[in-house]
């Protein structure tokens, strides 16, 4: 692939909707959640062919990136672009923008996750490819995912015109995008049919995220200025934390998507995709028996159940469930956590309750 090609992977997620699993000191990108390898070293692994490992780069906190470069040592470490704090997906797009455009301003730049399942990987570097071809004719390229449901959790993309077939896969103008409808908004794009989730995934030139980023976050643009500037100097760490701090905090979808005017799309059909970003996520992900029940071990019991999921990473209990209905069972030995399905997104709001009744478990 072409030697100013870039993939970024955002490492540095806190993954608190997958609690009790994943802890402060252990976020889901770190864990293996099927087995073998984890989120991550899947993440790197699956860029094989198209990116060597001196084009890749992970931006994540400063108290994960040990444990990730020991997931990861065939990363140069140097290649570890450390947030003094979370920010948001705008920082650390821009931060990784204004580095690569420091080192090689024709870099092209692919903006990845590292806590996604994608089953089909030939099809997704197949995507990365055209994405690549779309990018070099001024395009912020996002990957669209075909919509199965009306979440309010995704980004919604709107196809416009269609741009050209780029390696036999065709790209389309974006018309609107649409961060995190309600439900009355999402299921009227689900029934238009003329919309895709935004998968998270982006790519582009960094001379036009930067671009961007100077007319529509100006003060983020020129903070990233002044940390580029500094990059490799010893005043790095001082610069880097001292305006860190003052950046809004802001993901990247509503902070430039929204309002970018020169989007594409690329509809990733085929690309068998999970955001992993729930427990209900993690229950689709498992195949599942006869009376649509999950489980990841045999250590369990099913009688008159339907639908639930049991996901145990404690060895010593057996979980018996008896006419109960679309429920998540989660077991950690410290921690147990029983929930409807439907509301796993509150999640989330538990973790906040805990940080000042029990911040032990976090």
């Amino acid at each position: 692939m072409n030697e100013h090609y870039y993939a970024v992977i955002m490492a540095g997620g806190g993954g608190t909707r997958l609690w009790p699993l994943s802890r402060k000191s252990r976020p889901k990108q770190m864990l293996s959640l099927t087995g073998g390898e984890s989120l991550f070293q899947a993440a790197i692994r699956r860029l094989d062919g198209i990116f060597p490992n001196d084009r890749i780069y992970i931006v994540t906190t400063e108290d994960q990136a040990g444990e990730l470069h020991e997931q990861a040592p065939q990363i140069p470490v140097d290649h570890f672009l450390l947030e003094p704090k979370p920010r948001g997906t705008a920082a650390v797009v821009g931060l990784a923008a204004s580095i690569l455009e420091q080192q090689d301003p024709q870099a092209v730049m692919s903006v990845l996750t590292s806590d996604h399942h994608i089953g089909n990987e030939e099809k997704f570097r197949q995507l990365l490819k055209s994405a690549y071809d779309v990018a070099l004719q001024g395009y912020l390229v996002t990957l669209g995912i075909t919509p199965t449901h009306p979440a309010t959790g995704y980004g919604y993309i709107q196809y416009g015109e269609l741009l050209g077939d780029y390696g036999n896969i065709k790209a389309y103008r974006v018309q609107r995008f649409k961060e995190k409808p309600n439900l009355t908004q999402a299921q009227l794009m689900l029934a238009g049919g003329d919309h895709a989730w935004n998968s998270g995934m982006f790519v582009w030139r960094v001379k036009d995220i930067l671009k961007e980023f100077d007319q529509q976050l100006p003060e983020h643009y020129q903070a990233f200025m002044k940390i580029a500037q500094a990059w490799k100097t010893s005043e790095r760490s001082q610069v880097l934390h001292a305006v860190w701090q003052y950046l809004e905090v802001i993901t990247i979808d509503y902070g430039i998507m929204e309002g970018a005017q020169n989007i594409a799309v690329i509809p990733a059909i085929g690309l068998d995709w999970n955001d992993i970003g729930s427990w209900e996520s993690i229950y689709d992900l498992f195949p599942k028996d006869k009376y649509d029940n999950v489980t990841t071990d045999n250590k369990h019991l099913f009688l008159d159940a339907h639908g639930n999921l049991i996901y145990r990473a404690s060895p010593e209990r057996l979980i018996v469930a008896i006419s109960v209905n679309n429920l998540v069972i989660v077991d950690t030995g410290d921690v147990l956590l029983i929930m409807d399905k439907e509301h796993t997104q509150q999640v989330r709001q538990a973790v906040e309750e805990l940080k000042t009744t029990h911040p032990e478990y976090l």
